[in-house]
């Protein structure tokens, strides 16, 4: 597939949730050729009131596309519709030879090794693209790519991850835009829990809100969780701390994510401490009210099981 086909060819978007949707909608008003597919009813007409042509199935989503991105929840479900299954050959048996098959899910590094060999084993590309910036990214095509493939597939599909994002990242060679998000959002789970264990530790000091976060916002402690997802309502209006924790980027999701990093901990060997133990908090979260809440509330656990000392 030339180059000018990846920039002006018809694009298939598998996975319209709350990422995929908005993102779909944004190649749509940049000017592509969008069709998308959502195995759930509500999902696709959500997309389709955004612009999105929604197809039948992915298969007809998929034919004759120069691009198939994929915005799915496992590196399962890749992989099941790349080969199909019983009565299904799957997307990788019908494309065109050497379609680009754009991975955009965050799954672990050996699913998407695993996913890049099937394609490229069976006439195709591959590009492995997760994303960081949320549901609120999404909308606004702010979104950051970390991006793993051979350099000539990264050079042809960064315009087009242009349209959906601010910044595209190259990292490397198949799997390591996955490697990258895993890292990163180990980082984030750490940070998050460090930040709101600190402002429960400021309320029960007497300190305000706005006075340990504008110490912390311009001291040491500065970083993301504090700045832009500060989890106490008032000194970040437009952190989802200020909504009830709506999501924002749900508990759920950092919990299945740190559980990604727990098991590229584990394959590697690192000798990680706060990682895994930043996975066992999410996991218990994630199990209750944290299920619908950003993860940013993880401080309402945080104090709640504070306030029974």
């Amino acid at each position: 597939m030339s180059e000018n086909g990846v920039a002006s060819g018809r694009i298939a978007f598998l996975g319209l949730g709350h990422m995929g949707a908005p993102m779909a909608a944004n190649l749509v008003k940049a000017g592509k050729k969008v069709i998308g597919f959502d195995p759930f009813p509500a999902a696709a007409e959500a997309a389709r009131a955004l612009g999105v042509e929604v197809a039948g199935s992915a298969a007809e989503a998929a034919e004759g596309a120069a691009v198939v991105l994929t915005m799915l929840q496992t590196g399962q479900q890749v992989l099941d519709v790349y080969r199909g299954g019983e009565g299904n050959p799957g997307l990788l048996a019908n494309a065109t030879p050497g379609t680009l098959f754009l991975d955009c899910s965050t799954i672990n590094v050996a699913e998407a090794r695993e996913a890049a060999e099937t394609a490229v084993r069976a006439g195709h590309r591959f590009v492995d693209a997760p994303v960081s910036g949320g549901v609120v990214g999404a909308e606004a095509a702010t979104l950051t790519f970390m991006v793993g493939g051979e350099d000539q597939d990264f050079a042809e599909v960064e315009p087009l991850l242009g349209f959906m994002g601010k910044r595209i990242v190259p990292c490397g060679g198949h799997g390591l835009g996955q490697a990258a998000k895993v890292c990163n959002n180990m980082i984030l789970g750490v940070s998050m829990i460090a930040v709101s264990e600190a402002f429960v530790l400021g309320e029960k000091l007497g300190l305000t809100h706005e006075a340990l976060f504008d110490v912390a916002a311009h001291a040491s402690g500065q970083c993301w969780a504090l700045t832009t997802n500060c989890p106490v309502p008032g000194p970040v209006p437009t952190s989802p701390a200020n909504r009830d924790y709506q999501p924002g980027f749900a508990g759920t999701l950092m919990a299945k994510d740190l559980r990604l990093a727990l098991q590229a901990i584990e394959q590697t060997g690192v000798a990680a401490q706060m990682g895994p133990l930043a996975s066992r908090i999410y996991d218990e979260f994630a199990a209750g009210d944290g299920a619908r809440r950003d993860f940013s509330g993880i401080i309402t656990d945080i104090r709640d099981r504070s306030s029974q000392d």
